[in-house]
């Protein structure tokens, strides 16, 4: 008798624990999906605000041999996603760059300009580098890398969901078994 009187309290224990883990994973995949909502509007809205779009299918652009098999895909659409602003900028904007000086990085156009400060090809090379790379970097940190963010937080949301789920029908029967003990 006294066996069975400490199963069913460690029954009850363990279903307790689990409804509390339960309600903790719905809870932190609630704040996973928030998340992954928050900053994937975000992300999206920035982008959209920009209106930054892809060349168009018949645009001489997508013939370059280094763009066309990574920007074909999104001909003419407007650029709206992580994924979307991270071919952007490393088979566009990086490939248009590296026409520029001879292939130099902006730290090296720049270095010569201020070396010349008398020569104005120099000068807007550096000009140009910069921004090109300014936006190329904004376009890899902030929407790649967040869109990236928030697709993780998507999956972790769906995992606690899951889990949730399961470890809610792993309490129920606890609390089913601990009710047929006597």
């Amino acid at each position: 008798m006294p066996k069975n009187n400490n199963r069913k309290k460690i029954d009850k224990i363990l279903s307790l624990i689990g409804l509390v883990a339960t309600i903790a994973l719905i809870v932190i995949g609630g704040l996973a999906w928030w998340t992954y909502s928050f900053v994937g509007t975000n992300v999206h809205n920035e982008l959209a605000s920009q209106k930054i779009y892809f060349p168009s299918a018949n645009s001489p652009e997508l013939n370059n041999p280094q763009i066309k098999p990574y920007l074909e895909k999104y001909a003419g659409q407007q650029l709206l996603t992580g994924p979307q602003a991270k071919a952007y900028a490393d088979h566009f904007i990086a490939v248009h760059l590296s026409e520029i000086a001879g292939g130099k990085t902006y730290a090296q156009v720049s270095a010569e300009a201020q070396a010349n400060p008398s020569n104005p090809t120099l000068k807007a090379q550096a000009q140009t580098l910069f921004q090109g790379e300014t936006l190329r970097g904004l376009l890899l940190g902030d929407a790649y890398a967040f869109s990236t963010i928030a697709t993780i937080a998507r999956i972790a949301a769906i995992v606690c969901f899951v889990a949730g789920g399961i470890m809610f029908i792993l309490v129920v029967l606890g609390f089913w078994h601990y009710s047929t003990l006597k």
